[in-house]
Protein backbone atom coordinates (compact mmCIF):
# COMPACT_ATOMS: atom_id res chain seq x y z
CA UNK A 1 0.00 0.00 0.00
CA UNK A 2 1.42 3.12 -1.10
CA UNK A 3 1.44 5.98 1.30
CA UNK A 4 -0.03 9.16 0.15
CA UNK A 5 1.61 12.26 1.19
CA UNK A 6 -1.15 14.71 1.99
CA UNK A 7 -0.35 18.61 1.97
CA UNK A 8 -1.89 20.94 4.24
CA UNK A 9 -3.99 23.70 2.25
CA UNK A 10 -3.64 26.39 4.62
CA UNK A 11 -0.21 26.07 4.52
CA UNK A 12 0.02 25.81 0.48
CA UNK A 13 -2.20 28.77 -0.06
CA UNK A 14 -0.38 30.98 2.71
CA UNK A 15 2.74 30.62 1.46
CA UNK A 16 1.52 30.90 -2.14
CA UNK A 17 0.09 34.54 -0.96
CA UNK A 18 3.00 35.28 0.51
CA UNK A 19 5.41 34.05 -2.67
CA UNK A 20 3.27 35.54 -5.08
CA UNK A 21 3.64 39.37 -3.50
CA UNK A 22 7.50 39.05 -3.17
CA UNK A 23 7.56 37.51 -6.54
CA UNK A 24 5.85 39.99 -8.11
CA UNK A 25 7.50 42.42 -6.09
CA UNK A 26 10.89 40.64 -7.34
CA UNK A 27 9.80 40.64 -10.75
CA UNK A 28 9.40 44.71 -11.41
CA UNK A 29 12.86 45.31 -9.76
CA UNK A 30 11.32 47.00 -6.80
CA UNK A 31 12.77 46.46 -2.69
CA UNK A 32 10.90 47.15 0.55
CA UNK A 33 11.98 50.28 0.41
CA UNK A 34 10.28 51.30 -2.85
CA UNK A 35 7.39 49.43 -1.57
CA UNK A 36 7.04 51.27 1.50
CA UNK A 37 7.36 54.84 0.23
CA UNK A 38 4.56 54.10 -2.33
CA UNK A 39 2.08 52.22 -0.09
CA UNK A 40 3.05 54.40 3.14
CA UNK A 41 2.97 50.32 4.80
CA UNK A 42 5.71 49.96 7.21
CA UNK A 43 8.63 47.81 6.45
CA UNK A 44 8.21 45.44 9.27
CA UNK A 45 4.94 44.91 7.95
CA UNK A 46 5.74 44.48 4.22
CA UNK A 47 7.61 41.58 5.96
CA UNK A 48 5.11 39.95 7.88
CA UNK A 49 3.06 39.83 4.45
CA UNK A 50 5.38 38.29 2.46
CA UNK A 51 6.42 35.57 5.05
CA UNK A 52 2.55 35.23 5.78
CA UNK A 53 2.52 36.22 9.34
CA UNK A 54 -0.31 37.90 9.16
CA UNK A 55 -0.69 37.32 13.30
CA UNK A 56 1.70 40.00 13.79
CA UNK A 57 0.03 43.10 12.00
CA UNK A 58 -2.29 45.30 14.33
CA UNK A 59 -5.74 43.18 13.31
CA UNK A 60 -7.17 41.44 10.61
CA UNK A 61 -8.69 44.87 8.95
CA UNK A 62 -4.78 45.85 8.39
CA UNK A 63 -3.64 42.42 7.27
CA UNK A 64 -6.50 42.47 4.36
CA UNK A 65 -5.66 46.68 3.78
CA UNK A 66 -2.49 46.17 3.69
CA UNK A 67 -2.74 43.16 0.95
CA UNK A 68 -4.85 45.25 -1.59
CA UNK A 69 -2.75 47.84 -1.69
CA UNK A 70 0.43 46.17 -1.70
CA UNK A 71 -0.97 43.97 -4.99
CA UNK A 72 -2.61 46.52 -6.23
CA UNK A 73 1.23 48.23 -6.68
CA UNK A 74 2.40 45.00 -8.39
CA UNK A 75 -0.47 44.77 -10.88
CA UNK A 76 -2.16 41.95 -9.02
CA UNK A 77 -5.21 40.81 -9.21
CA UNK A 78 -6.19 42.53 -4.76
CA UNK A 79 -9.40 40.60 -4.37
CA UNK A 80 -7.44 37.19 -4.97
CA UNK A 81 -4.81 37.82 -3.17
CA UNK A 82 -7.53 39.19 -0.24
CA UNK A 83 -9.34 35.79 -0.83
CA UNK A 84 -6.04 34.18 -0.14
CA UNK A 85 -5.42 36.23 2.71
CA UNK A 86 -8.69 35.73 4.59
CA UNK A 87 -8.69 31.96 3.85
CA UNK A 88 -5.00 32.14 5.79
CA UNK A 89 -6.22 34.50 8.53
CA UNK A 90 -9.14 31.50 9.36
CA UNK A 91 -6.74 29.08 9.17
CA UNK A 92 -4.20 31.02 12.00
CA UNK A 93 -7.29 31.98 14.06
CA UNK A 94 -10.89 31.30 14.53
CA UNK A 95 -12.63 33.81 12.10
CA UNK A 96 -13.99 36.99 14.07
CA UNK A 97 -17.06 38.87 13.04
CA UNK A 98 -16.17 40.90 9.26
CA UNK A 99 -16.65 44.64 9.60
CA UNK A 100 -18.33 46.66 7.12
CA UNK A 101 -15.35 47.02 4.23
CA UNK A 102 -15.58 50.67 4.76
CA UNK A 103 -13.62 50.08 8.17
CA UNK A 104 -10.85 48.48 5.97
CA UNK A 105 -8.00 50.93 5.44
CA UNK A 106 -7.26 49.40 2.15
CA UNK A 107 -5.87 52.39 0.14
CA UNK A 108 -3.43 54.12 2.81
CA UNK A 109 -4.52 57.46 0.42
CA UNK A 110 -7.58 57.36 3.11
CA UNK A 111 -4.96 58.26 5.67
CA UNK A 112 -5.01 61.89 6.98
CA UNK A 113 -2.19 63.56 4.92
CA UNK A 114 0.39 65.66 6.66
CA UNK A 115 -1.25 69.06 5.16
CA UNK A 116 -4.24 67.94 7.28
CA UNK A 117 -2.31 67.45 9.97
CA UNK A 118 -0.58 71.08 9.51
CA UNK A 119 -3.71 72.40 8.76
CA UNK A 120 -5.28 70.95 12.16
CA UNK A 121 -2.23 72.26 14.32
CA UNK A 122 -2.89 75.78 13.04
CA UNK A 123 -5.98 75.96 13.54
CA UNK A 124 -5.62 74.28 17.57
CA UNK A 125 -3.06 77.48 17.82
CA UNK A 126 -5.56 80.04 16.62
CA UNK A 127 -7.92 78.92 18.69
CA UNK A 128 -5.25 78.77 21.85
CA UNK A 129 -3.92 82.58 20.76
CA UNK A 130 -7.51 84.01 20.66
CA UNK A 131 -8.21 82.08 24.32
CA UNK A 132 -5.31 83.80 25.75
CA UNK A 133 -6.26 87.72 24.73
CA UNK A 134 -9.17 86.75 25.41
CA UNK A 135 -8.37 85.87 29.07
CA UNK A 136 -5.83 89.02 28.75
CA UNK A 137 -8.87 91.71 27.94
CA UNK A 138 -10.44 90.16 31.31
CA UNK A 139 -7.80 90.69 33.75
CA UNK A 140 -6.27 93.62 32.42
CA UNK A 141 -7.88 97.44 32.71
CA UNK A 142 -9.76 98.47 29.66
CA UNK A 143 -8.18 101.77 30.27
CA UNK A 144 -4.89 103.41 31.51
CA UNK A 145 -4.93 105.10 35.02
CA UNK A 146 -4.92 108.85 34.55
CA UNK A 147 -1.82 110.46 34.80
CA UNK A 148 -0.94 111.96 38.47
CA UNK A 149 0.56 115.27 37.08
CA UNK A 150 -2.70 116.27 34.99
CA UNK A 151 -4.51 115.69 37.80
CA UNK A 152 -2.42 117.60 39.80
CA UNK A 153 -2.10 120.81 36.98
CA UNK A 154 -6.33 120.32 36.63
CA UNK A 155 -6.50 121.13 40.44
CA UNK A 156 -3.81 124.30 40.05
CA UNK A 157 -6.12 125.65 37.46
CA UNK A 158 -9.52 125.25 38.67
CA UNK A 159 -7.65 126.97 41.61
CA UNK A 160 -6.47 129.86 39.41
CA UNK A 161 -9.39 130.20 37.75
CA UNK A 162 -11.79 130.36 41.05
CA UNK A 163 -9.60 133.45 42.27
CA UNK A 164 -10.90 136.66 41.42
CA UNK A 165 -8.81 138.79 38.98
CA UNK A 166 -7.44 141.91 40.86
CA UNK A 167 -9.14 144.97 39.10
CA UNK A 168 -6.47 147.43 37.59
CA UNK A 169 -6.60 150.99 38.56
CA UNK A 170 -8.68 153.03 36.23
CA UNK A 171 -10.43 149.91 34.75
CA UNK A 172 -14.68 149.94 34.23
CA UNK A 173 -16.18 148.40 36.78
CA UNK A 174 -17.79 146.06 34.38
CA UNK A 175 -15.45 143.60 32.78
CA UNK A 176 -16.00 142.00 29.30
CA UNK A 177 -17.63 138.94 29.40
CA UNK A 178 -18.55 136.20 26.74
CA UNK A 179 -16.65 133.81 24.44
CA UNK A 180 -13.38 133.91 23.85
CA UNK A 181 -11.94 134.26 20.19
CA UNK A 182 -8.68 133.77 18.50
CA UNK A 183 -8.23 135.01 15.08
CA UNK A 184 -5.13 135.00 12.81
CA UNK A 185 -3.50 137.68 11.45
CA UNK A 186 -1.18 136.14 9.18
CA UNK A 187 -1.31 132.49 7.29
CA UNK A 188 0.75 129.88 8.50
CA UNK A 189 -0.36 130.57 12.05
CA UNK A 190 0.45 127.04 13.96
CA UNK A 191 -1.74 126.96 16.72
CA UNK A 192 -2.42 124.09 19.68
CA UNK A 193 -5.58 124.55 21.99
CA UNK A 194 -5.95 121.92 24.77
CA UNK A 195 -7.05 121.86 28.98
CA UNK A 196 -5.66 121.17 32.04
CA UNK A 197 -5.80 117.62 31.56
CA UNK A 198 -3.77 117.27 28.42
CA UNK A 199 -6.79 116.67 26.16
CA UNK A 200 -6.46 118.56 23.24
CA UNK A 201 -9.01 121.13 21.86
CA UNK A 202 -7.97 122.04 18.34
CA UNK A 203 -4.16 121.56 16.34
CA UNK A 204 -3.95 123.17 12.87
CA UNK A 205 -2.39 125.92 10.86
CA UNK A 206 -4.75 128.67 11.07
CA UNK A 207 -5.65 130.82 7.40
CA UNK A 208 -5.32 134.40 8.00
CA UNK A 209 -8.71 135.94 9.19
CA UNK A 210 -9.57 132.02 10.35
CA UNK A 211 -11.23 132.04 13.82
CA UNK A 212 -11.74 129.76 16.86
CA UNK A 213 -13.68 129.86 19.68
CA UNK A 214 -12.50 128.56 22.88
CA UNK A 215 -15.37 126.12 24.81
CA UNK A 216 -17.25 127.51 27.13
CA UNK A 217 -17.01 124.42 29.32
CA UNK A 218 -13.19 123.78 28.79
CA UNK A 219 -11.34 123.38 32.29
CA UNK A 220 -8.37 125.18 32.16
CA UNK A 221 -7.87 125.98 28.10
CA UNK A 222 -4.81 126.76 27.83
CA UNK A 223 -2.18 127.69 24.28
CA UNK A 224 0.89 126.63 22.54
CA UNK A 225 2.03 128.63 19.50
CA UNK A 226 4.84 130.21 18.14
CA UNK A 227 3.02 133.43 16.87
CA UNK A 228 1.28 134.97 19.95
CA UNK A 229 1.87 138.35 17.68
CA UNK A 230 -0.11 137.06 14.74
CA UNK A 231 -3.25 136.09 16.80
CA UNK A 232 -5.98 138.60 18.05
CA UNK A 233 -7.93 138.18 20.81
CA UNK A 234 -11.18 139.51 21.94
CA UNK A 235 -13.37 138.56 24.94
CA UNK A 236 -17.33 138.47 23.84
CA UNK A 237 -16.83 140.67 20.76
CA UNK A 238 -14.52 143.19 22.19
CA UNK A 239 -10.96 143.47 21.97
CA UNK A 240 -8.18 142.51 24.45
CA UNK A 241 -3.97 142.94 24.20
CA UNK A 242 -2.68 139.80 22.32
CA UNK A 243 -0.32 137.36 24.16
CA UNK A 244 3.08 139.32 23.22
CA UNK A 245 3.81 141.83 20.63
CA UNK A 246 6.92 139.57 19.44
CA UNK A 247 7.75 136.89 17.56
CA UNK A 248 8.42 133.79 19.75
CA UNK A 249 6.89 130.32 21.32
CA UNK A 250 4.45 130.71 23.98
CA UNK A 251 3.04 127.30 25.80
CA UNK A 252 0.80 126.24 28.54
CA UNK A 253 -1.04 130.11 28.76
CA UNK A 254 -4.08 130.71 30.64
CA UNK A 255 -6.45 131.60 27.66
CA UNK A 256 -9.63 131.84 29.92
CA UNK A 257 -11.56 134.81 30.27
CA UNK A 258 -10.53 135.42 33.75
CA UNK A 259 -7.07 134.72 32.81
CA UNK A 260 -7.03 136.99 30.14
CA UNK A 261 -8.61 139.87 31.77
CA UNK A 262 -6.18 139.41 34.61
CA UNK A 263 -2.80 139.97 32.42
CA UNK A 264 -1.13 143.31 32.55
CA UNK A 265 -1.17 145.84 29.91
CA UNK A 266 2.14 145.14 28.06
CA UNK A 267 4.00 148.47 28.06
CA UNK A 268 4.01 151.29 25.74
CA UNK A 269 7.13 151.38 23.16
CA UNK A 270 9.30 153.60 24.24
CA UNK A 271 9.34 157.40 22.74
CA UNK A 272 12.67 157.92 21.13
CA UNK A 273 14.18 161.52 21.21
CA UNK A 274 14.13 163.58 17.84
CA UNK A 275 17.79 163.81 16.90
CA UNK A 276 19.69 167.15 16.48
CA UNK A 277 19.40 168.08 12.92
CA UNK A 278 23.65 170.09 12.41
CA UNK A 279 24.06 173.80 12.09
CA UNK A 280 25.89 175.10 9.29
CA UNK A 281 29.25 176.56 10.02
CA UNK A 282 27.99 180.13 8.75
CA UNK A 283 25.05 180.05 10.79
CA UNK A 284 26.79 179.29 14.23
CA UNK A 285 29.46 181.89 13.21
CA UNK A 286 26.74 184.49 12.56
CA UNK A 287 24.91 183.89 15.60
CA UNK A 288 28.23 183.84 17.60
CA UNK A 289 28.84 187.49 16.40
CA UNK A 290 28.24 190.56 18.40
CA UNK A 291 25.78 193.15 17.53
CA UNK A 292 26.78 196.76 16.82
Amino acid sequence: MTDEVILDDSVSERESAGRRLRAAREASGMNLEQVAAETRISMRNLVAIEDGAFADLPGRTYAIGFSRSYARLLGLDPEAIVGDVRHELDQQAPEQPERPDSLEPGDPARVPSSRLAWAMAGVLVLALIGVFFAMRSMFSPAVELPSLVAQERAQQAAIAAARPAPVAPGAAAAAPGGPVVFTALEDGVWVKFYDANDQQLMQKLMTKGESYTVPADAVGPQLWTGRPDALAITIGGKAVPRLSEDDRTVRDVQIGAAALLARPAPAPAPVSAPATLPVPASVASSAAAPTT
